[in-house]
Formats: C-alpha cells, sequence, structure tokens
C-alpha cells in the first residue's frame, strides 16, 4: 500500500513538472497535477489487483478523464488544460520503447506483442475520454 502512495505522488510531482513545460496556467498546475496523482493511484491499484495492464489503463484513463471534466467545471476553464497533462501517467511510453528496441534486436515476436498490447492500451485511453466526455454532453443538454 506504501508503494501505491508513494506512485501517486511521484505521478503527482511529474504531471506538474509536465504541465510547467506545457505552459499550463500558474494558477491549475496543482489541480492538473492531482488529476494525474488520481490516475497513477487508480493504475496502480487496478494493478494490485492483478488486472490486465490495459484494463489498468482504461480504468486510469477514465479516472482522469472524470476529474479533468470536474476540474473544468468546477474551475471554469477548459477541460484539456487538466487532460493533456494529466493523462501522462497512462500513455505507453515503455511500450513504445520495447517496440523499437525488440525491432533494432531482431525479435520480431516481442516486437509484434508489443505493438498490439500499446494499440490496446491507445485505444483503451481514447475510449475512456470519449465515454466520460459523452457523458458529461449527454448531461449538459438534459440540463439545458
Amino acid at each position: 500500500m506504501v508503494t501505491i502512495l508513494w506512485g501517486g505522488l511521484g505521478s503527482f510531482i511529474a504531471i506538474v513538472a509536465f504541465a510547467t513545460l506545457l505552459e499550463t496556467p500558474r494558477k491549475h498546475l496543482f489541480h492538473a497535477g492531482i488529476t494525474g496523482a488520481v490516475g497513477g493511484f487508480v493504475y496502480l491499484i487496478s494493478m494490485a489487483c492483478n488486472k490486465d495492464v490495459v484494463i489498468s489503463s482504461f480504468f486510469s484513463a477514465l479516472a482522469i478523464s472524470f476529474t479533468s471534466h470536474i476540474f473544468a467545471r468546477v474551475f471554469k476553464a477548459p477541460v484539456t488544460i487538466f487532460l493533456i497533462a494529466g493523462i501522462l501517467p497512462t500513455v505507453p511510453g515503455a511500450g513504445m520503447y520495447r517496440i523499437v528496441y525488440y525491432i533494432i534486436a531482431g525479435n520480431n515476436a516481442m516486437s509484434s506483442y508489443y505493438f498490439i498490447q500499446t494499440l490496446e492500451i491507445a485505444g483503451m485511453i481514447a475510449l475512456a475520454v470519449f465515454i466520460v466526455d459523452s457523458v458529461f454532453k449527454i448531461t449538459v443538454k438534459k440540463k439545458q
């Protein structure tokens, strides 16, 4: 449990640093960090429950997208300010590295495995963002 908390804290710090590079407004840096920490925390909890990396990425992206939409409405800012920086812990960068590594090493089987897994993770991220965005658009239309 302690490693999960440290992972959440590490996600927070990484997202604040990444949001700074993206020139996120200073007043929203902390909130972008919270968004990333929530995503990292959900990912690590899901992995600790012996879920697949693809499913864990989906749950993490759901949490990040939901938190981004909530923060956007509370702080009256665009969703992308929180979403783009916050999604960093879920992006399959290590998978992309492994694809290239195994291509260079000549191991086509492992390269194909990581290619498929990376595509699945990217698809799950896109699906989660789409689901949450659609739900929020439907609820806003019902209120009007």
